[in-house]
């Protein structure tokens, strides 16, 4: 039997094209998406799309991306990269809801109605 080298980076892209997929998705949803935390004037929570599931899909979707880069290059070693990603997206989310609940009306209320942060039934 043949085994085909090509499958498990194949099935890698895929999972990273989804991730890519989720960050779009995110930025067509939320014209107030950035690198920053801060609210601008007369903005509002967004609770439709992805942000109906997670509080922070973009996270998820990025997260998903960065953990399948290295395997769809063949590369276990590259995910020691990940580890200090997957400690530090979990203090920045707080970090952001703090402010968001602070500075952002309506989203305490959203944060009841959406359980979820990151991963769906996890976190």
């Amino acid at each position: 039997m043949v085994k085909c080298p090509i499958l498990p980076s194949f099935t890698a892209d895929i999972f990273v094209v989804i991730g890519l997929l989720v960050i779009f998705l995110v930025f067509k949803e939320n014209r107030y998406t950035s690198v920053l935390i801060e609210v601008e004037n007369e903005q509002k929570v967004i609770s439709s799309g992805l942000y109906s599931r997670v509080r922070h899909p973009m996270y998820s979707g990025a997260l998903l991306m960065l953990f399948f880069v290295p395997l769809a290059l063949g590369s276990i070693w590259g995910l020691l990269a990940f580890l200090p990603i997957i400690s530090a997206i979990p203090i920045r989310i707080l970090s952001e809801e703090k402010f968001l609940q602070q500075n952002l009306d309506g989203y305490l209320d959203y944060c009841k109605e959406v359980r979820y942060r990151l991963i769906p039934l996890i976190w």
